[in-house]
Protein backbone atom coordinates (compact mmCIF):
# COMPACT_ATOMS: atom_id res chain seq x y z
CA UNK A 1 0.00 0.00 0.00
CA UNK A 2 2.18 3.69 -1.51
CA UNK A 3 1.67 5.77 1.66
CA UNK A 4 0.94 9.61 1.15
CA UNK A 5 3.62 11.80 0.76
CA UNK A 6 4.39 13.80 4.44
CA UNK A 7 3.40 16.66 4.75
CA UNK A 8 3.96 19.67 7.18
CA UNK A 9 0.55 21.57 8.60
CA UNK A 10 0.63 24.60 11.11
CA UNK A 11 -2.49 24.77 12.81
CA UNK A 12 -3.62 28.17 14.11
CA UNK A 13 -6.83 29.54 15.53
CA UNK A 14 -8.11 31.49 18.46
CA UNK A 15 -8.24 30.17 21.92
CA UNK A 16 -11.50 28.38 22.55
CA UNK A 17 -11.98 27.48 18.73
CA UNK A 18 -11.40 23.75 19.29
CA UNK A 19 -8.21 23.53 17.76
CA UNK A 20 -6.71 21.00 20.26
CA UNK A 21 -10.14 18.76 19.89
CA UNK A 22 -9.74 18.72 16.00
CA UNK A 23 -5.93 17.83 16.01
CA UNK A 24 -6.63 15.13 18.99
CA UNK A 25 -9.37 13.61 16.48
CA UNK A 26 -7.08 13.72 13.61
CA UNK A 27 -4.29 11.68 15.54
CA UNK A 28 -7.17 9.13 16.81
CA UNK A 29 -7.83 8.05 12.70
CA UNK A 30 -4.27 8.43 11.66
CA UNK A 31 -1.58 7.73 14.32
CA UNK A 32 1.18 8.38 12.03
CA UNK A 33 0.87 11.94 12.18
CA UNK A 34 3.21 13.37 14.89
CA UNK A 35 2.58 16.44 16.49
CA UNK A 36 5.79 18.67 17.43
CA UNK A 37 6.21 18.94 21.26
CA UNK A 38 7.86 22.29 22.11
CA UNK A 39 10.97 23.26 23.88
CA UNK A 40 10.68 25.58 26.84
CA UNK A 41 12.88 27.48 29.52
CA UNK A 42 9.85 27.01 31.82
CA UNK A 43 10.54 24.35 35.05
CA UNK A 44 8.46 21.24 34.70
CA UNK A 45 4.95 21.10 36.90
CA UNK A 46 3.99 18.27 38.70
CA UNK A 47 3.32 15.49 36.34
CA UNK A 48 5.11 16.66 32.83
CA UNK A 49 7.53 14.69 31.33
CA UNK A 50 10.62 15.87 29.79
CA UNK A 51 10.02 14.90 25.99
CA UNK A 52 6.39 14.50 25.74
CA UNK A 53 4.48 17.92 27.08
CA UNK A 54 7.81 19.47 26.22
CA UNK A 55 11.25 19.52 25.52
CA UNK A 56 12.43 21.65 29.08
CA UNK A 57 15.93 23.32 28.65
CA UNK A 58 17.75 25.59 30.26
CA UNK A 59 18.58 29.01 29.39
CA UNK A 60 21.62 28.56 27.52
CA UNK A 61 20.58 25.63 25.89
CA UNK A 62 17.19 28.04 24.45
CA UNK A 63 20.15 30.53 23.30
CA UNK A 64 22.00 28.38 21.48
CA UNK A 65 19.48 26.74 19.42
CA UNK A 66 18.51 30.19 18.68
CA UNK A 67 21.89 31.49 17.71
CA UNK A 68 22.07 28.13 15.34
CA UNK A 69 18.90 28.63 13.37
CA UNK A 70 17.42 25.66 14.87
CA UNK A 71 14.48 27.47 16.66
CA UNK A 72 11.45 27.25 13.21
CA UNK A 73 9.86 29.91 15.51
CA UNK A 74 9.77 30.87 18.99
CA UNK A 75 8.65 33.57 21.74
CA UNK A 76 8.57 34.67 25.20
CA UNK A 77 5.15 34.58 26.94
CA UNK A 78 4.39 37.42 29.15
CA UNK A 79 8.19 38.88 29.06
CA UNK A 80 9.40 35.48 31.21
CA UNK A 81 9.52 31.94 29.87
CA UNK A 82 10.32 31.16 26.52
CA UNK A 83 8.76 28.42 23.76
CA UNK A 84 9.51 27.42 20.42
CA UNK A 85 9.86 24.61 17.61
CA UNK A 86 13.12 22.76 17.50
CA UNK A 87 13.96 22.80 13.34
CA UNK A 88 15.52 19.29 13.24
CA UNK A 89 12.92 17.41 15.36
CA UNK A 90 10.50 18.49 12.53
CA UNK A 91 12.99 17.68 10.03
CA UNK A 92 13.74 14.51 11.43
CA UNK A 93 10.15 13.25 11.66
CA UNK A 94 9.36 14.35 7.91
CA UNK A 95 12.31 12.25 6.86
CA UNK A 96 11.21 9.20 8.45
CA UNK A 97 7.94 9.82 6.84
CA UNK A 98 5.85 11.08 9.12
CA UNK A 99 2.96 13.67 8.41
CA UNK A 100 3.77 16.79 11.13
CA UNK A 101 1.59 19.48 12.80
CA UNK A 102 2.60 22.29 14.69
CA UNK A 103 -0.38 23.81 16.60
CA UNK A 104 0.63 27.57 16.43
CA UNK A 105 -0.59 31.20 17.52
CA UNK A 106 -0.85 33.50 14.84
CA UNK A 107 3.20 35.27 14.98
CA UNK A 108 4.31 31.52 15.58
CA UNK A 109 2.50 30.36 11.99
CA UNK A 110 4.17 33.46 10.58
CA UNK A 111 7.81 32.34 11.27
CA UNK A 112 7.37 29.20 10.05
CA UNK A 113 5.74 30.70 6.69
CA UNK A 114 8.96 32.75 6.43
CA UNK A 115 11.78 29.77 7.53
CA UNK A 116 9.34 26.97 5.36
CA UNK A 117 7.43 28.30 2.77
CA UNK A 118 6.31 25.07 2.12
CA UNK A 119 4.53 23.99 5.04
CA UNK A 120 0.95 24.11 4.64
CA UNK A 121 -1.08 26.78 6.72
CA UNK A 122 -4.30 25.77 8.09
CA UNK A 123 -6.77 28.31 9.99
CA UNK A 124 -9.40 26.94 12.39
CA UNK A 125 -12.27 29.33 12.44
CA UNK A 126 -15.78 29.67 14.51
CA UNK A 127 -18.58 29.69 12.39
CA UNK A 128 -18.27 33.26 14.77
CA UNK A 129 -16.97 35.40 16.76
CA UNK A 130 -20.28 35.27 19.46
CA UNK A 131 -19.63 31.20 19.04
CA UNK A 132 -16.30 32.00 20.45
CA UNK A 133 -17.36 34.08 23.09
CA UNK A 134 -19.78 31.74 24.30
CA UNK A 135 -17.47 29.01 24.06
CA UNK A 136 -15.32 30.78 26.03
CA UNK A 137 -17.47 31.87 28.54
CA UNK A 138 -18.72 28.41 28.74
CA UNK A 139 -15.68 27.31 29.77
CA UNK A 140 -15.95 28.71 33.29
CA UNK A 141 -12.38 27.97 34.22
CA UNK A 142 -11.27 31.98 33.78
CA UNK A 143 -12.48 35.13 35.30
CA UNK A 144 -13.86 37.75 32.79
CA UNK A 145 -10.58 39.94 32.56
CA UNK A 146 -8.54 36.67 31.12
CA UNK A 147 -11.71 36.00 28.74
CA UNK A 148 -11.36 39.81 27.29
CA UNK A 149 -8.07 39.10 26.63
CA UNK A 150 -8.74 36.11 24.60
CA UNK A 151 -11.37 36.97 22.35
CA UNK A 152 -9.06 40.59 22.02
CA UNK A 153 -6.83 38.41 20.91
CA UNK A 154 -8.91 36.46 18.67
CA UNK A 155 -10.21 39.68 17.07
CA UNK A 156 -6.45 40.00 15.22
CA UNK A 157 -6.37 36.23 15.19
CA UNK A 158 -8.98 36.09 13.28
CA UNK A 159 -8.56 39.55 10.79
CA UNK A 160 -5.29 37.19 9.77
CA UNK A 161 -7.20 34.27 8.19
CA UNK A 162 -6.86 35.46 4.35
CA UNK A 163 -2.91 34.93 4.98
CA UNK A 164 -3.28 31.12 5.49
CA UNK A 165 -3.78 28.32 2.58
CA UNK A 166 -7.31 26.87 4.72
CA UNK A 167 -9.65 27.99 6.61
CA UNK A 168 -11.72 25.48 8.37
CA UNK A 169 -14.68 26.40 10.25
CA UNK A 170 -14.99 24.50 13.18
CA UNK A 171 -19.13 24.34 13.56
CA UNK A 172 -18.96 19.83 12.92
CA UNK A 173 -15.54 18.43 14.61
CA UNK A 174 -15.88 15.24 12.76
CA UNK A 175 -15.87 17.48 9.66
CA UNK A 176 -13.34 19.21 10.36
CA UNK A 177 -11.06 16.68 11.11
CA UNK A 178 -11.59 14.89 7.66
CA UNK A 179 -10.78 18.34 5.86
CA UNK A 180 -7.64 19.05 7.85
CA UNK A 181 -6.93 15.04 7.10
CA UNK A 182 -7.59 15.92 3.40
CA UNK A 183 -5.45 19.34 3.45
CA UNK A 184 -2.58 16.90 4.68
CA UNK A 185 -3.26 14.24 2.13
CA UNK A 186 -3.85 11.62 4.34
CA UNK A 187 -6.53 8.70 3.64
CA UNK A 188 -9.60 8.80 4.65
CA UNK A 189 -9.52 5.84 7.26
CA UNK A 190 -10.11 5.75 11.00
CA UNK A 191 -7.66 3.27 12.96
CA UNK A 192 -7.97 2.04 16.13
CA UNK A 193 -5.57 2.22 18.75
CA UNK A 194 -4.20 3.98 22.19
CA UNK A 195 -4.22 7.77 22.35
CA UNK A 196 -0.84 9.27 22.65
CA UNK A 197 0.34 11.88 25.46
CA UNK A 198 -0.84 15.31 24.21
CA UNK A 199 1.96 17.67 23.69
CA UNK A 200 2.23 20.90 25.15
CA UNK A 201 2.18 24.57 23.44
CA UNK A 202 2.86 27.65 24.65
CA UNK A 203 0.39 28.89 27.44
CA UNK A 204 -1.52 32.24 27.03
Amino acid sequence: MNRPPARLAVVAGPSGVGKGTVIRELRDRHPEVWLSVSATTRRPRPGERDGEHYHFVDDATFDSLVAQGDMLEWAQVFGLDRYGTVRHAVLDRLAAGHPVILELDLEGARQVRRAMPEAVQVFIAPPSFEDLARRLEGRGTEDETVRERRLATARVELAAREEFDHVIVNDDVDRAVSELAEVMGLASRRMDHSRPATAGRREG
